[in-house]
């Protein structure tokens, strides 16, 4: 029988979690899935991955991008249910099966996103900030339209309507946003379900915010190019630390963490992380890069 869904999963330099992430993956029925990992041009050997499980498929993508890598997965695959996956994500039991019956309730569907440390306690301040605030998986698809590649099914042909992923922009929310322009609709399903861990320390979050402050800005120039465009990213700086006693009591009062230590090193990473974006949001609407 020809494939019914195919599982496509970019890597790049992740060997521990994308061996983690693929026991949990075959420790369901996979009967029926192609399971593929893009490998984006490690320099960590996949040797040992590709001999512990044979029935996945490993292509290389030598051009470097999460979104090149995704594209790829897609053009090596040929079933009609495509699910995008994150090598540092562990699927909860059941969701490839979720992800089977989630594919009838949406042209695109994202499915619920749980974070977890890796780490014993006590949290750092980057982890005490992203059990608290990483992956709002329900106000992204409920309000901002959009759902995170982490967990996502969608169909070959809403994919091939709509294009691939582009590579150096917030690519999930460009290509859903440029889906759902197109008429297609985007769902929430919960009971499809992956875990990812939090960032563990400042620098670890420092990267990925960076990394996110420029596929924003291309974002936002995409759609309000020239001053006025840069203007409007000016102002959206200066909100974004005047916006930080806003979200202090979420911190203050998550019954996600344990004691006044996890809860005011939390804050001061918010504060910090908040100084830093508007900094780095300041230079960019200057034309300099961060």
């Amino acid at each position: 029988m020809p494939p019914t869904h195919a599982v496509i999963i970019p890597h790049f330099n992740d060997v521990e979690r994308l061996g983690r992430c693929l026991s949990a993956l075959f420790g369901e029925e996979t009967e029926g899935a192609e399971i593929v990992v893009v490998d984006n041009g490690s320099s960590q050997p996949l040797d040992a991955l590709r001999e512990e499980f044979p029935k996945a498929v490993f292509v290389d993508e030598p051009n470097k991008g999460a979104a090149l890598a995704r594209n790829r997965g897609v053009c090596e695959t040929t079933a009609e249910t495509i699910v995008f996956l994150d090598a540092d994500c562990l699927p909860a039991p059941g969701w490839l099966a979720a992800a089977r019956r989630a594919a009838g309730k949406g042209d695109i569907v994202g499915g619920a996103i749980d974070v977890f440390d890796e780490t014993p306690p006590p949290r750092s301040g980057a982890q005490a900030f992203e059990t608290v605030f990483a992956f709002d998986y329900k106000d992204y698809i409920e309000r901002k339209g959009f759902s995170v590649t982490a967990n996502l099914v969608t169909t070959r042909g809403v994919f091939t309507t709509v294009g691939g992923f582009v590579d150096g922009v917030s690519e999930d929310a460009e290509w859903c946003q440029r889906a759902t322009a197109m008429g297609f609709v985007l769902a929430l399903d919960e009971t499809m379900r992956v875990g990812h861990p939090t960032r563990s320390d400042w620098p670890a979050l420092k990267r990925k915010w960076r990394r996110i402050a420029r596929e924003m800005y291309q974002l936002h120039r995409a759609g309000h190019g020239g001053r006025a465009g840069n203007a409007a990213w000016f102002v959206r700086a200066l909100a974004m630390v005047a916006s930080i006693p806003v979200h202090v009591p979420r911190l203050l009062f998550s019954p996600r963490l344990n004691g006044a230590a996890e809860r005011m090193k939390g804050v001061a990473t918010l504060a910090r992380l908040r100084v830093l974006r508007s900094w780095w949001m300041i230079r960019q609407s200057l034309g300099q890069p961060v």
